[in-house]
């Protein structure tokens, strides 16, 4: 039987664009990154399908027949960008050189031109394959004879796929299209009808047509009205979506069979533009050998690739394989002046350290590994101690094999030219806790050490690469991109009662294990810098995470402040709480057991008191007491499980943090210093550790108390400065919603005109409740909450929740444009990007059930929650460019809020400058508004 393979050229041209790195072009400047993807995805096609004829359909520039039915249709597609505008001519270009038909008219889209050349087709009896992913050609699908095919999926989608995504076999799908609309094309469809009502509506009344002449019968009211005031939308609706089969086209069918590749013709195309790659392939195939003057010159080509997981459409440079590493430990003064000038003239250097124990702040240095080249490396030991047996102790002596080692103060003193030279760049993987390491040591000594920079951060470069992927430790990295093992930890120092200080370790065991982390860092950087261009996240490295490293170190350094007689109070007053509570509980029991005991608490909860709802564990058989099954008792009115929240919430409040807390004041500072993660959420978002500050209870009073201990230096005040609604500000502007933009522009209470819209409810004299209802669905659609979770939170049913979402999406519809468009482009292609151009890798969303849930509520939110970021990260840049050298210091980043401390008498002064500087930090569609207070603490302030 003849196949006829029609291909949505246009369709294929954009997700190659938006696929590759716009960075790639030829000699004379054109950008070439769509042409590149497209033409290799035509290659693949070509020689995976069987087909004897085959043509590439385009989109004519112009209106087409459409417009004259509805003027605003795609009315909100922006124009195509400006480097893809130029590549129109020559994908039609590599269509033709590869001998393929290359078909578009005026007045009409791709979609039709295929609709109708599948009809003829399938009436002359020929198998018909549509390749692309438009859902708008899924009406065509018809039994085995036509059918689409998704290229990136490698997926047939058949009729029962097209039922599966539309809830109606492929002869209703327009139907469905037409009551629901399509925000992405303008398509009006009827109010408050998504795709599932549509199709139940279709299931149960066969057509459109049978629907609307049937309207009366519809039972629920507001939908009955929708659809009676919005017929003639529906109707329109209905002509917008129906593919036009009898295009007028010129070419016959018979033009489209598939001839023998002219490789000369083809090679001629690739060498003019420079894809070497594509022309190895096509030599590889054919024997052909082309080039050509501009295949000569230098293509940026050979600097650019593809993440983690998908085919690589760039020359990328190879992972080295080294069989026999060359390590060696320096311990004269020779040695070490040999590396520094290997180190000076290489002008980049691996630098790893070893230390005593892994806080940053208390280590005390063990040892510096260096490495300038793949596979050598070298272990500088500066305070191996000789470790003494059980034996010689037994003896009475503390004999040992003494090693030789430089003293510290040399070597520091040599190093530091390394370490301040700007024309050396210094290489780290999680460089950020060796910068410590080092200032401390060169501070204990007395030896003044500038700023260390030019610095790189290989962990960083990892998570701005393939953020949401994976972990990016040394340990999870290497043997994924080096295909090497490094030696493990315990392995060098033991594990439990035998376990020993690095500071003991064997100097030849060591400097293996030391010299192969710098050796790993060292290639770890000429892996990933590539990768960076290839990504298109060089920009977030280089402006946003890289430029963040010493300022988190100069933040941690500091710390801030607590007042440690507070803080005993606090803990002494959680504990008489928890007692009080413990007695009471045991009370309402009628007999004592441990209440921290999820088992024993199972069984007074559901034995002995009989509440209903627990369930077993099939792997313990116990009952499960979570928070969830407790708040759900409590909902229903029970006090014993209400109690037993507060219980747990006290002893939260005690042992997480003011017992915790106090442990971790510096002795020596009086303060706690925390740790920042740059890589510690997919998003972008800051993560703090040893302690966690950014997770202290702000909405209870008991919590309020914690921060209440953060206090100034004397003579000093807080100033807490934090972004107001900042999620929905960039919501705003990444939908380019025009009603929220403009309330935002006019300074309107947001949550207010939100209650107004949705509930109908004038903005004056506003019940504070109706308002807080408004506030719920305003932040709730950020992170994609259901309407079972906003009727949980609001206390009213799934069916008000729900008519209160479709409601305030009928007000904001460029919202839900938008978060259609994430969860589409975190399917296309795996990740979603922030409006700096932050990739979150979503690997969950194709998944099934609650897995694909969740990857798509974090593909709407990543790019609000790591825009907010990258906006953070950018003040926190700019703020310590104008206070480096002044009295104000930045301690502290709580998402959206930065805490400083400044002298009494300038908070005003310093209050004024970092507002200004946060307002302006990046430009967007509305102004960024920052709340700032001065105050003696934190609780006071925030």
């Amino acid at each position: 039987m003849a196949h006829l393979v029609l291909i949505d050229g246009s369709g294929y041209l954009f997700r190659a664009f938006h696929a590759l790195p716009p960075m790639m072009r030829p000699s004379d400047g054109t950008p070439v990154n769509a042409v590149f993807g497209y033409t290799k995805l035509l290659i693949k096609i070509v020689e995976q399908f069987d087909a004897s004829h085959m043509a590439v359909i385009f989109d004519a520039k112009g209106p087409t027949f459409r417009n004259d039915i509805y003027s605003a249709y795609k009315a909100n597609r922006p124009p195509p960008p400006e480097d893809l505008i130029p590549q129109f001519s020559l994908v039609r270009k590599a269509t033709r050189a590869m001998g393929l038909p290359c078909i578009e008219m005026k007045g009409y889209e791709a979609d039709d031109i295929i609709a109708t050349y599948a009809q003829k087709a399938e009436e002359a009896g020929m198998k018909v394959t549509i390749l692309s992913t438009d859902k708008d050609l899924m009406q065509l699908v018809k039994n085995d004879h036509i059918l689409l095919y998704d290229s990136f999926k490698n997926k047939s989608i058949n009729e029962f796929a097209v039922q599966e995504k539309f809830g109606v076999m492929p002869n209703r799908v327009i139907d469905v299209q037409a009551l629901a609309g399509d925000s992405s094309d303008n398509v009006p469809g009827v109010s408050g009808i998504g795709i599932k009502t549509a199709a139940q509506l279709i299931n149960e009344y066969g057509s459109l047509e049978e629907l609307l002449s049937r309207v009366h019968e519809i039972q629920q009211p507001k939908r009955r009205e929708k659809l009676i005031d919005e017929t003639e939308k529906a109707r329109i609706s209905y002509q917008l979506v129906t593919l036009d089969k009898n295009v007028p086209v010129t070419e016959s069918i018979d033009t489209f069979v598939v001839k023998d590749l002219d490789a000369q013709k083809f090679g001629r195309f690739l060498a003019d533009q420079g894809f070497q790659s594509l022309l190895a392939i096509l030599k590889q195939k054919t024997g052909v050998d082309v080039q050509s003057q501009q295949s000569q010159k230098e293509n940026t080509q050979k600097n650019v690739g593809k993440e983690e997981g998908e085919e690589s459409y760039f020359v990328l440079p190879a992972v080295p394989t080294i069989e026999k590493p060359q390590y060696s430990y320096v311990n004269t003064k020779e040695d070490l002046s040999l590396w520094l000038e290997k180190i000076k003239k290489a002008q980049k250097v691996a630098i790893d350290t070893e230390t005593t124990s892994l806080d940053a702040l208390t280590a005390e240095l063990v040892g510096i590994s260096l490495s300038i080249k793949a596979g050598e490396a070298c272990y500088i030991p500066i305070n191996h101690k000789p470790r003494v047996s059980q034996d010689l102790l037994d003896l009475g002596t503390n004999a040992g094999e003494e090693i030789q080692q430089l003293p510290l103060s040399y070597i520091l003193e040599e190093l530091r030219y390394i370490l301040e030279e700007e024309a050396i760049l210094k290489i780290g993987h999680n460089v950020k806790y060796d910068l410590h390491i080092l200032t401390q040591a060169y501070d204990k000594n007395n030896l003044p050490l500038k700023t260390v920079k030019p610095i790189a951060d290989t962990m960083v470069m990892s998570f701005n690469c393939y953020a949401g992927l994976h972990g990016h430790s040394m340990d999870a990295i290497s043997q994924r991109y080096l295909n090497i093992t490094p030696i493990a930890y315990n392995e060098i120092v033991g594990t439990g009662r035998q376990q020993i200080n690095f500071s003991e370790v064997d100097i030849e065991k060591a400097t293996q294990y030391a010299a192969e982390d710098a050796d790993i860092t060292l290639r770890f950087y000429e892996y990933f810098l590539p990768r960076l261009a290839a990504n298109q996240v060089t920009y977030i490295y280089e402006k946003f995470d890289k430029p963040l490293i010493p300022i988190l170190q100069v933040m941690e350094r500091l710390g801030v402040k607590v007042d440690q007689l507070k803080l005993k109070e606090l803990s002494e007053e959680f504990a008489l709480k928890l007692k009080h509570l413990e007695v009471e509980i045991h009370h309402m029991a009628d007999q004592e057991f441990n209440i921290a005991s999820p088992s024993q608490l199972g069984e007074i909860l559901f034995g002995k008191m009989g509440f209903k709802g627990g369930k077993k564990s099939s792997k313990t058989g116990k009952y499960s007491t979570s928070a969830t099954i407790l708040e759900k008792l409590a909902e229903e009115g029970h006090e014993f499980p209400q109690k037993i929240l507060e219980y747990r919430g006290f002893a939260k409040l005690r042992s997480t943090y003011t017992e915790a807390l106090l442990k971790q004041i510096n002795p020596q500072t009086g303060r706690v210093h925390t740790n920042y993660l740059i890589t510690g959420a997919a998003t972008g978002r800051l993560a703090s550790n040893e302690p966690n500050l950014q997770n202290i209870p702000i909405r209870t009073s008991d919590g309020r108390k914690i921060r209440e201990a953060f206090i100034a230096e004397k003579g000093h005040k807080l100033i807490s400065a934090d972004y107001s609604q900042i999620e929905l500000r960039l919501l705003a502007h990444v939908a380019q919603e025009k009603a929220l933009i403009a309330a935002f522009k006019d300074g309107q209470d947001i949550h207010a005109m939100a209650a107004h819209q949705v509930f109908g409810v004038p903005i004056e004299n506003m019940d504070p409740m109706v308002r807080r209802a408004a506030k719920a669905i305003n932040f709730g659609i950020v992170y994609g909450i259901s309407p079972f979770g906003l009727a949980r939170q609001l206390d009213i049913s799934n069916s008000e929740a729900k008519e209160y979402i479709d409601t305030w999406f009928s007000r904001y519809p460029a919202i839900r444009h938008y978060m259609h468009n994430a969860k589409e482009e975190a399917r296309m292609y795996g990740y979603v990007k922030t409006f700096m151009g932050r990739r979150v890798h979503i690997p969950s969303i194709h998944e099934k059930g609650v897995q694909r849930g969740f990857g798509e509520r974090l593909a709407i939110n990543a790019p609000i929650q790591g825009g907010a970021a990258d906006i953070v990260k950018k003040a926190m840049i700019n703020l310590y460019r104008k206070i480096e050298d002044t009295e104000c210091k930045m301690l502290l980043q709580v998402h959206d809020e930065l805490i400083f401390e400044v002298p009494q008498e300038k908070a005003e002064n310093y209050k004024s400058l970092i507002i200004s500087e946060m307002e302006k930090a990046v430009e967007i569609s509305v102004p960024l508004i920052v709340e700032a207070s001065i105050g003696d603490n934190w609780g006071q302030i925030h």
